[in-house]
């Protein structure tokens, strides 16, 4: 993917190039002592706020996905360094920004329809009990006429 693309998640969610910031670092885990002189972790940040390809809805949802990964700023940062290569993360940062905000756009579900139970199933239920009643009165003392 180019540097240059915006990315088109929905008709009230796209990403543009300018939104996003990256920061390369040092990265943990694989990569023995390349670990410590070659910076391939990437650390994103898309700044919501500013964001003009995101609905208001998608803005407040999206925000509300990030959870810990959003500052105060509305600035969502991410950072991957499960790779050894700058490209690799960049491309799964990219791809996990891009499914944070694809969930966020998704439609909000119907509303529950209440439904009522059916006359039949309320009259067996109360059967049910009255015959229940009936079986525990039955286990009571018994009077000596």
């Amino acid at each position: 993917m180019a540097a240059d693309d915006k990315i088109i998640i929905s008709g009230e969610a796209v990403i543009h190039p300018d939104d996003l910031e990256e920061a390369f670092i040092r990265s943990s885990g694989p990569g023995g002592q390349n670990v410590n002189k070659v910076a391939t972790a990437v650390q994103l940040r898309f700044n919501t706020a500013g964001a003009e390809g995101l609905s208001e809805r998608v803005r407040e949802r999206v925000l509300k996905f990030a959870g810990q990964r959003a500052t105060k700023d509305g600035v969502i940062v991410i950072e991957a360094g499960r790779f050894r290569t700058q490209e690799q993360n960049r491309a799964d940062a990219r791809a996990r920004l891009t499914e944070l905000v694809a969930k966020a756009a998704e439609p909000p579900p119907k509303p529950r329809r209440k439904t009522k139970p059916t006359k039949g199933s309320v009259e067996r239920r109360l059967k049910q009990k009255a015959g229940r009643s009936t079986v525990k009165k039955m286990r009571g003392r018994v009077d000596n006429d």
